[in-house]
């Protein structure tokens, strides 16, 4: 089973831990912050700690909105968005993988929206994933 890296609830994870789980993959980290800092601005991160099951995840905001929670695995990271039905639709019609448009049509439907947690061990979905963002800003 995978789990989170940071489960220790008195050690809030720091970059130098991260850089260190992360390995070689740290670099598709620091591109999407990049394409936030170069495209949207100034977003706020901050480390929530979610019980012993899930651990510290790392939530970034823009403005007071949620845009995205990471998890630090081992040589990998999970970033999980939650979309509303404005955002769910911009999706089913974007040029977006139709892979993750599958599993998030599929995610049970919330009051809040539907989630849609994507694994990050290549740049396979970094494209997706930068799209994904822009919709979320923009819905």
């Amino acid at each position: 089973m995978f789990e989170n890296q940071f489960k220790e609830k008195n050690t809030v994870p720091d970059e130098k831990s991260i850089v260190e789980t992360l390995k070689s993959n740290y670099i598709y980290l620091e591109e999407i912050r990049s394409f936030i800092a170069d495209s949207i601005g100034e977003t706020k991160e901050e480390w929530k700690y979610y019980g012993a099951k899930y651990g510290w995840n790392l939530k970034n905001f823009y403005k007071k909105r949620n845009l995205y929670f990471i998890g630090i695995y081992d040589g990998y990271f999970k970033i999980s968005f939650v979309f509303g039905e404005r955002a769910f639709n911009a999706i089913m019609e974007a040029d977006i993988a139709t892979q993750l448009k599958k599993d998030l049509s599929e995610a049970r439907k919330y009051a809040e929206g539907r989630g849609l947690s994507i694994d990050v061990h290549d740049k396979t979905y970094l494209d997706d994933l930068k799209k994904l963002i822009q919709i979320k800003i923009k819905n």
